[in-house]
């Protein structure tokens, strides 16, 4: 189709009105997932305010443990500066993986023929009438 809908929706990125408020904001860094992390002004009670713009798609499970921790005010500084290096037996984070088709589909669920195995036990279907 060809036509750049960012500036009229919020689920593919920022939004002009995003951008627009994010003038005369401090860039702090970015992630390895390419989502890239404002800090500037205050809220009412004197709490910096930080954002994320999403690469891709507005997901916030996209955002590394440790860029939450950020974003949430648990850490003060950014994470290459607040936390230690990772573990060697640490694994990346990964995003919520549900609704797309690399989801955990159990053995009864409909994607994959939708036949389950029996009930076993004492179980035994009500039956009216009997």
């Amino acid at each position: 189709m060809g036509l750049n809908l960012n500036p009229f929706t919020w689920w593919n990125g920022a939004t002009f009105g995003t951008w627009m408020g994010l003038r005369g904001k401090t860039r702090v860094g970015e992630d390895d997932l390419g989502n890239v992390y404002y800090e500037g002004g205050q809220d009412p009670n004197g709490i910096t305010r930080r954002w994320v713009i999403y690469s891709g798609s507005n997901d916030a499970s996209r955002v590394p443990p440790e860029w939450f921790s950020w974003l949430h005010h648990q850490i003060d500084s950014v994470p290459d500066q607040a936390l230690p290096a990772p573990k060697a037996w640490e694994i990346p984070a990964e995003p919520n993986l549900t609704g797309s088709q690399l989801a955990y589909r159990p053995s009864g669920a409909l994607e994959k023929g939708g036949h389950r195995a029996r009930a076993t036990g004492d179980y035994e279907a009500w039956t009216p009438g009997a």
